[in-house]
């Protein structure tokens, strides 16, 4: 697999939200709190009781929706100094009066995806009737997202060239290069998002959050998250414990990892997803793999290399590099629903020496047209938000070299690929948080939900959040793909939505 530049590959690695492929291509989807947190009563006293009482002005937008804006500080710790605004949406309760509980916050993940664009899936095709009778479903683009107060790095053409450009990483001159560059449109996007570009980490988040669960008039929090979403509401939980009614976490991060921990877990989850896939089409028809499974892995890693080489045509005068074949073959990792499509892409283009489909899944996953326009802001959102909240280590070319080769022992199709990346060391903002466990002392119950075959968020990661959080308990679906709630079967749905209907945990240990 081609190396990687900055931040690119960094941002394959978080996207939360479950593939959803139908038809050809249809549409789809951090700091450490302490644990003696700011409070509730605290942040009112800080002179946010204006913010924490505001009303919220809602207006129809679309068939049962309802859409509004609500006014956060900019800074948290220095709410004089101006404010943001936050995106919502809302789906009211459908139930009778006495059926229903309150409001449901959802998140689907990302860092940087749009919980407004989820909503109308959530509603539609993740939540069960019963929930959709008790609760507003109410949806919010976290800040720096989406139609939030939002980061901008520029012009398509800017974000373009940075995402999906192919610089292989060979020398030191080549890192160096390759940090000036990411230095640079580091700078763009601080000109162009300004001061908002340093508060957009998990912990303002959280405490958003907190601000919305107040001036929708709920006394607790009830949430669900997806993928960095469970991240999101960890957080959230350590700050507020007393606020935690119930808090479902999907495909969880463990708070206490460091961004090499991350990297490593990552690369083995997406090699073992790779591996399960490559399994998968050889034992059906049509599969251009042949051989054993590690020959099938060889194959795409060869397939990559040689693109890399030479692009493909891919219809319509478009190209195929090896960063865009590299997005669409793990695009489609997060949901084994999603493997014909791979495939067809691999086949296309062994078979036919070209990259149409490839591409077309490369672009679903960018959220990009084929004129490379980018639909959502998405993708520079996600290293903004990381970048506030994983310290990156800074290596040189011969560091860089070692580590992969580390990754690569436990990861050799994926490895190289997800470690040969400068991070966030160009960023205009450095993370100062050194990551430890969330305890979450004196919430109450909260679920955690694990895949077992999950290659964005491992199933040790579900593991390792729900034995931290003094409330968690795990909820174990044996499955392939990204998350589960939504996506698995009625042994997962009728334990989550027990749980958000009446606080019932599911039986300890429970494996569906």
């Amino acid at each position: 697999m081609p190396p990687a530049t900055p931040l690119r590959r960094s941002a394959v690695l978080l996207t939360v939200t479950a593939v959803l492929l139908a038809g050809c291509l249809a549409p789809k989807e951090q700091s450490t709190p302490g644990q003696d947190g700011p409070t509730p009563t605290a942040e009112v006293g800080r002179d946010l009781d204006g913010l924490y009482a505001q009303e919220v002005a809602w207006s129809e937008c679309g068939t049962g929706y309802e859409c509004a804006t609500v006014a956060a500080p900019l800074d948290w710790d220095a709410p004089e100094t101006g404010s943001i605004q936050l995106a919502v949406k809302r789906s009211l309760a459908t139930g009778s009066a006495d059926q229903r509980i309150g409001s449901l916050l959802i998140n689907p993940g990302g860092p940087g995806a749009s919980g407004v664009e989820f909503l109308d899936y959530a509603v539609t095709g993740v939540l069960g009737q019963d929930v959709l009778d008790a609760y507003d479903v109410v949806a919010f683009d976290p800040r720096g997202v989406g139609g939030s107060s939002a980061v901008d790095c520029g012009d398509d053409a800017v974000v373009d060239e940075f995402l999906i450009s192919d610089v292989p990483l060979e020398n030191q001159a080549d890192v160096d290069a390759a940090r000036e560059t990411a230095r640079v449109f580091g700078e763009g996007c601080l000109a162009d998002t300004g001061p908002l570009l340093g508060e957009v980490d998990t912990v303002s988040a959280a405490r958003d959050m907190d601000l919305l669960r107040a001036v929708l008039g709920d006394e607790q929090l009830f949430y669900a998250g997806f993928s960095y979403g469970t991240f999101l509401g960890a957080t959230y939980a350590g700050l507020y414990p007393t606020n935690v009614g119930r808090l479902v976490l999907d495909g969880a991060l463990d708070p206490s990892m460091t961004n090499d921990e991350l990297v490593v877990g990552q690369a083995v989850g997406f090699e073992n997803a790779l591996r399960a896939f490559v399994a998968d089409c050889q034992a059906g028809a049509g599969c251009p793999l042949n051989g054993t499974v590690d020959d099938g892995l060889a194959q795409i890693s060869t397939l990559v290399d040689r693109i890399e080489a030479e692009p493909l045509a891919a219809g319509a005068g478009l190209t195929l590099n090896s960063t865009l074949a590299f997005y669409g073959i793990v695009v489609t990792l997060y949901d084994d629903g999603s493997w014909p499509y791979l495939t067809q892409a691999l086949a296309e283009a062994m078979q036919e020496n070209t990259g149409e489909v490839l591409l077309q899944l490369a672009n679903f996953y960018l959220e990009r047209t084929e004129d490379g326009s980018y639909t959502s802001n998405s993708m520079i959102a996600f290293p903004a938000i990381n970048c506030l909240d994983y310290p990156t280590e800074v290596r040189e070319y011969d560091e860089m070299v070692a580590f992969a080769q580390e990754v690569a022992a436990v990861a050799p199709t994926f490895g190289e690929d997800f470690a040969m990346t400068l991070g966030c060391e160009a960023w205009p903002f450095q993370s100062t948080v050194e990551r430890a466990p969330i305890l979450a002392s004196g919430a109450a119950p909260i679920l955690v939900v694990g895949t077992t075959g999950d290659p964005a968020t491992p199933y040790e990661w579900s593991i390792a959040l729900a034995d931290q959080l003094e409330s968690g308990q795990l909820l174990t679906w044996e499955g392939e793909g990204h998350t589960a709630y939504g996506r698995s079967n009625g042994c997962v749905a009728d334990a989550v939505e027990s749980y958000l209907l009446t606080g019932t945990m599911p039986a300890d240990g429970l494996v569906c």
